[in-house]
């Protein structure tokens, strides 16, 4: 079998779709490496709880944590020197992409794998740089990235140059995946390529004990990211909360003092005792989590495209879990939504009204069952888990034959 390196530009644990990569073709038999980057001594630990059943192997390529200085405070200023420069003269440089560019290509080069899988902007300059070389490389554009940033951060990024890498990377490697059958047009169309192979963020299945779960008097709301905060819809929940009937709203992610700040206005008094934050927990620990809740919110906004064209993790582990959902109505979660309709509501994003109106009608105790029923059988009927595995493996076999 052969051996597979797979870059990813953070911690592990923060990175469930290659994971699910490493997982799939470590078990098919192939040699599996996964490099990162760390920088949260916590989320160390996390990698490291994570690893300790796996059939295959992780190692950072850089290490930013505390105790190690000379290496954080050597990279951090040519990432800040690259920037200066760019801004400046508009000079390319691949710092400009995220810590570690130039340390992955190394870790690339030393490891000798016979396929070389990328999942981040600095992977895509790494992956031009092995197929110059002549190298095997796949990418899986699990963002648009050169279309994953908001209007206010377009002037500091070198988005001509990502599209650049973009464009080869999608033309020139055998494998290459993406999260949405939207996506995958897209791509395809504006870089004039063949459509990627779409896998979607579907998980494993595993075994739930709903008799465990608590119960309570009101239907509970769940929404969750890595973080709390502005552009994630939640600004549309808050809006709705006059307009709801009483559930509970649990929401999941980190939290920090800034986010209570922008928080905490604009929840009316009357929801205070309602509104109950969670926080990260590891991703084993996460399907059980969700399916202690009734129904998934999945808010994603429209713009930037990435944000449209993308299916997220959290929309299939709503359903995974049994739970309702109410989508907003980008191309991705459509997708979804139009295979499925009886899962849940697809909704305008940022439309409060809609989201309370849909609120209060999916909570009825006829439409949450028919939803929730519905919810657990779609991962069987529609989107089965090992229909992601046979494509993936299908993908990975024929770059390996080029």
């Amino acid at each position: 079998m052969s051996k597979i390196l797979i870059l990813i530009g953070a911690h592990l644990c923060t990175a469930p779709r290659p994971q699910k990569e490493a997982d799939i073709l470590a078990a098919a038999g192939h040699q599996v490496v996964v490099r990162g980057v760390w920088f949260d001594p916590m989320l160390v630990e996390r990698d490291r709880q994570l690893l300790a059943h796996k059939p295959w192997r992780f190692e950072p390529v850089l290490d930013f944590r505390p105790d190690h200085p000379l290496t954080n405070g050597w990279v951090r200023l040519e990432a800040k020197l690259a920037r200066k420069q760019f801004q400046q003269s508009g000079k390319f440089s691949p710092e400009l992409l995220g810590y570690g560019a130039r340390a992955m290509l190394k870790a690339a080069l030393q490891e000798q794998a016979d396929l070389t899988i990328v999942h981040s902007e600095a992977g895509l300059w790494v992956g031009e740089q092995l197929l110059q070389q002549g190298r095997r490389v796949g990418v899986d554009f699990e963002d648009w990235f050169s279309q994953d940033l908001l209007p206010s951060a377009l002037t500091h990024r070198p988005v001509e140059q990502i599209k650049r890498l973009e464009a080869t990377l999608i033309r020139q490697c055998a494998y290459c995946l993406t999260t949405s059958q939207a996506m995958a047009e897209t791509l395809a169309t504006v870089y004039q390529a063949a459509q990627p192979t779409v896998i979607y963020n579907l998980f494993p299945p595993v075994k739930l004990d709903y008799s465990q779960i608590p119960v309570s008097r009101l239907p509970r709301l769940h929404w969750f990211s890595q973080t709390i905060g502005p552009g994630r819809g939640l600004e549309t929940l808050f809006q709705a909360l006059p307009l709801l009937v009483p559930v509970e709203i649990h929401l999941r992610g980190a939290y920090p003092d800034s986010a209570r700040a922008w928080l905490e206005p604009q929840i009316p008094e009357p929801w205070r005792d309602r509104l109950v934050i969670h926080p990260t927990v590891a991703n084993d620990q996460l399907p059980a989590c969700i399916a202690e809740h009734d129904i998934g919110l999945a808010l994603e906004q429209a713009d930037p495209p990435s944000r449209n064209l993308t299916i997220t993790n959290k929309l299939f582990q709503y359903l995974q879990a049994g739970l309702a959902v109410i989508a907003t109505d980008t191309s991705g979660q459509r997708e979804v939504l139009q295979q499925r309709p009886q899962v849940g509501r697809l909704i305008p994003a940022q439309n409060p009204v809609a989201l309370a109106g849909a609120i209060n009608d999916l909570i009825q105790p006829i439409a949450l069952q028919t939803a929730k029923a519905s919810a657990q059988s779609a991962l069987t009927d529609q989107f089965g888990w090992q229909n992601q595995v046979d494509r993936l493996l299908q993908a990975a076999e024929q770059a390996l034959k080029n």
